[in-house]
């Protein structure tokens, strides 16, 4: 298992976590609305090979939105969640 803390980029008010790599979405571990902390896990992408990596939050604040649901398959780059900055 491999976690990935992503740095998220900032966009209009809003902090993007986006895939760091290629696979499917195996298990999302938060919701809209839900106050997160940095380093906290946001959800598991399997990889091709079949390792499950986790993607934790680079800063803390409010998940604004959920681009992905479980089973969709995401590329490097892909937008995730946008979190709105610590509050």
């Amino acid at each position: 298992m491999t976690i990935h803390e992503v740095m998220p980029i900032q966009w209009d008010s809003r902090e993007i976590v986006t895939s760091p790599i290629l696979g499917r979405v195996e298990e999302i571990r938060v919701k809209l609305g839900d106050i997160i902390k940095e380093g906290q896990p946001l959800l598991a992408i399997k990889k091709e090979q079949g390792s499950l990596d986790h993607i934790a939050a680079g800063i803390g604040g409010m998940v604004e939105n959920l681009n992905v649901k479980i089973g969709d398959k995401v590329v490097q780059g892909e937008v995730l969640v946008f979190i709105k900055g610590d509050l």
